[in-house]
Parts: structure tokens; sequence; C-alpha cells
């Protein structure tokens, strides 16, 4: 405790250059992978090719990633960007199938009631099949945002100031307190951006909230549910 006392500008500087470093691959590679996966769904080849290619792509080792990188770049060994772009590989890796499995749990029927209704397929997606697949989706950005976060920390071998710093420093000292505190920094950054994650679901979906109280009191039709889900999200077809 006296050291992190002692040090703790030093540490709180280094989460911050970790949460950037987890946070900004997640952010774009959400971005990237909702137009891909609702792409990939619709044509059962392009599925199979995309989910293929992005489970290799997880499989490379992350070390060998962030060296391979700066001569793909044209960056230096020790530029943030090589683990921006590397964890944003990983993240579409993850995401990509998190994002179908999302849209396929959208209810057909409330689709058909879209289409019904006169909604346009653009329209429908970002008024409709976005909304009400988040539940699921950000089930997939809990993951990434732990494996990101995890990730980050391989990035100190390189010499990348994140909280890893701390693992790599305490060992050449064989400290172990320096260590530790590294280890519990990185848990309590995961824990706060899993709650952030969860709170940010709450907001986005207000109507599974809603809809939860409805069917204990009765059945709410398609149209029904489109319409409150509309009046939540502010949409219009």
């Amino acid at each position: 405790m006296d050291w992190f006392l002692a040090n703790s500008g030093m540490v709180f500087e280094r989460a911050g250059q970790h949460l950037v470093l987890a946070l900004v691959p997640m952010v774009l590679g959400l971005l990237i992978s909702i137009p891909l996966a609702q792409v990939s769904r619709r044509h059962p080849v392009l599925r199979s090719v995309v989910t293929t290619l992005t489970s290799l792509l997880y499989t490379i080792p992350s070390l060998a990633l962030f060296i391979i990188l700066p001569p793909l770049l044209g960056t230096r060994i020790l530029d943030p960007l090589n683990v921006i772009v590397a964890l944003t590989i990983y993240a579409v890796a993850l995401l990509v199938r998190a994002a179908m499995d999302a849209f396929d749990s959208v209810d057909d029927d409330l689709r058909q009631a879209a289409v019904a209704m006169g909604y346009k397929p653009a329209a429908r997606f970002l008024s409709i099949d976005l909304p009400l697949s988040l539940p699921v989706l950000f089930a997939g950005l809990r993951v990434v945002s732990v494996s990101n976060i995890s990730l980050v920390s391989v990035a100190a071998l390189l010499g990348v100031g994140n909280l890893g710093i701390l693992f790599t420093d305490g060992l050449q000292r064989t400290f172990v307190t320096e260590v530790v505190v590294g280890i519990v920094a990185i848990l309590l950054l995961a824990l706060l951006m899993d709650a952030v994650l969860v709170l940010l679901e709450r907001l986005l979906t207000p109507w599974t909230r809603a809809s939860a109280a409805a069917s204990r009191a009765e059945p709410v039709t398609g149209a029904e549910f489109i319409a409150d889900a509309q009046v939540h999200a502010g949409a219009r077809p």
C-alpha cells in the first residue's frame, strides 16, 4: 500500500493509457463489425467465409501481431497505433459473430410487422433490427472489453505504456508489490468497463424493461412492441 500511495500518479497515468488502448479498438471493432455482420448474414456463403476468417484472425498470437504490424503500417515499434490496430483486428474477430447472433435474435415476426407498417430496409435496420439486437450485441461487447484489457498488457513487453509496465518492471526488480498492484489495477479497470457497458445497455434498451412489465400483465403484439421501441429510441419509419 505504501508503494501504491507513493506512486499513485504513475499508476493512474498507466491506467489512463491502458483504458484508451482498450477502448478505442473496441469502438472501431464495433463500427466495422455491425455492417459486415449485416451483409454477411444475408448470404450463407459469405457468412461462412467471414466466420472462418475472423476465427483464424483471433488465433494469431498477440505479441507476434504487435511485432508484424510496424513494418506493414510504417510505424515505430513503440507506436500505440500498432496496439490499436492489433486489438481492433481481435475485436472484429469476436464482434462479427456476436453481431450476427444479435441480428439473428430479432424475431422475424417483428421484422414482418415493420414491413407491414411501411419501413424501408435501411429504416427497418436502424429502427428495429439494430435496437432490438442490442442486448445480445452488448454481451459480445462485454467479452471484447475484458479481452482487450487483458491483451493490452502484452504490449508492455515492447515498451508501450500501459499497466503491463508494472508487470515487466516488477519482474525485472523482483518486486512483487508492483506486480500485485498491476494485477489489481487491471482487474478493477475490467470491472469498471463492464459496469459501464451494463449501464449503457440499460440506458439504450428501456423497452426491455417495459416489455418485461407488460408481459406480466398481458401479451404484446409485434406492432405494439415496435411502436414502444420506436418511442423510446426516438425512431421513425
